[in-house]
């Protein structure tokens, strides 16, 4: 599987979308659908939620593509996991058309969104974390069908383009990471090492963060963008000839941990010392899942298995809430758009029906007569008729965002309890079980 970066449209909306639904590409347009639009509308939509907007920007909408392993996936589940990805990246707020092509030896999906979000006018924001968030989205997705994925490597984090930049040996960050860590020993403090920054050519902003930019560049590039050993205290700290910050051993956390399978592990095998280590790790963890059953007053396996089957009842069905909460509030708010649409256009509408010449009427006003009928359908599909008031349907949402924050902390909660009590029930597991070695062993001396 392989997701692009998305990439704006700024002009010709309409021939992206008909070219994303041709039907030769989408098996007789089967595999094309929509969210918050119709797919034969959706320019004339997505330019009305435009209107709305103070700062309308360039763009259009978006474009992004979704690509699978070929032989794979079917259409219909390339489609289905389309969908989710779309939805969920989304979150509800902005029209969407999806297709999937099935024209090329691999199958593929096409997502155009608006570039405006119905539900607050504001713009959709694309930079390096929302394409890793996207990417990481739809990474879980595929493993959740069953698919295979991308596996991130060293260069985990990094836009294709960087990435090409980088291996060319062109990338302006990875030159100026090149440039600090050469400057960086000779330096007494960081205003030095900025001077002979400047010195070399870059340009310095000052801000809240510290930001450059070489002669060539076009934007400045924030130091602390370059990766944790190079905000402004890790530079500080590795002046002063501390470590950097990546290479510093992680703190032990007071959490419970995983016995380790000295047994099998091949690390285990390979070094005595790390046996060693692992054996007092062990003794360690132990302890902790003692006192933690001491501490819960479970003094039974049964009592074990009841609280941790209990305690992820009450996160499943937290999580099971939420869900419904997200639905209900994702449905509302887009009756909020289409009644929105209903509302402004029905005067307009109404002189139309009381035209005596409707196709003059019609040559005139075509987008506003095609938006309302389309607005019309979809709240008599959603069954927001009569229409609920604005004010009722607002409230609602300031409800519905109140509960989903108070599902949250109870998942959470109740997420991080069963994790903790099968972390417990994992080493009681292990400690109950005799090694094969031992049981041998044991035979043997009875024999």
């Amino acid at each position: 599987m392989a997701v692009t970066k998305t990439h704006p449209i700024k002009s010709t909306l309409k021939a992206a979308i008909d070219y994303i639904c041709n039907p030769e590409k989408t098996d007789g347009k089967l595999l094309v659908s929509s969210y918050g639009c119709a797919a034969e509308t959706a320019d004339i939509e997505f330019a009305w939620t435009r209107r709305h907007a103070i700062d309308k920007g360039t763009n259009l909408g978006r474009h992004l593509i979704q690509a699978f392993q070929p032989g794979e996936v079917t259409p219909e589940q390339a489609h289905e996991i389309g969908m989710e990805l779309a939805k969920e990246i989304l979150g509800g707020k902005y029209e969407f058309v999806l297709t999937t092509h099935i024209d090329k030896d691999h199958v593929h999906n096409h997502l155009i969104f608006n570039a405006v979000s119905f539900a607050d006018h504001k713009h959709y924001h694309s930079n390096k974390r929302s394409y890793h968030y996207i990417r990481r989205t739809s990474d879980r997705l595929c493993k959740e069908h069953g698919l295979s994925v991308i596996i991130p490597g060293q260069d985990k984090g990094k836009s294709y383009i960087e990435h090409q930049a980088t291996q060319n040996g062109t990338s302006y960050k990875a030159k100026l990471k090149a440039a600090i860590d050469r400057l960086l020993p000779a330096c007494s403090d960081l205003e030095e090492l900025l001077r002979r920054l400047q010195r070399e050519g870059y340009e310095i902003k000052r801000g809240k963060y510290i930001s450059a930019r070489a002669p060539d560049q076009e934007r400045f590039t924030r130091l602390k963008t370059l990766g944790v050993d190079y905000t402004e205290e890790a530079l500080a700290a590795r002046i002063a000839g501390r470590s950097r910050p990546s290479r510093q051993p992680k703190q032990p956390s007071g959490k419970i941990s995983l016995l380790i399978d000295i047994q099998n592990n091949i690390k285990a095998q390979q070094s005595a010392g790390f046996t060693h280590w692992a054996k007092l790790n062990n003794l360690k963890q132990a302890a902790k899942t003692m006192n933690f059953l001491t501490e819960h007053g479970i003094s039974s396996y049964g009592e074990l298995e009841s609280k941790l089957t209990a305690v992820s009842a009450r996160r499943d069905t937290a999580h099971a809430e939420i869900k419904r909460v997200e639905s209900r509030s994702a449905e509302l708010t887009l009756v909020m758009k289409h009644a929105g649409t209903y509302r402004q256009l029905r005067p307009l509408y109404d002189r139309y029906r009381k035209s005596n010449d409707k196709e003059k009427f019609l040559r005139g006003h075509e987008s506003e007569i095609i938006l309302f009928e389309a607005a019309a359908r979809e709240l008599k599909r959603l069954g927001a008729v009569p229409l609920p008031t604005t004010e009722s349907m607002k409230t609602e949402l300031t409800n519905l965002a109140a509960e989903k924050e108070r599902l949250l902390a109870e998942y959470k909660a109740a997420r991080t309890e069963a994790q903790e009590y099968e972390t417990v029930k994992q080493n009681v597991d292990a400690l109950l079980t005799v090694p094969k070695e031992q049981e041998q062993q044991r035979r043997h001396e009875l024999e």
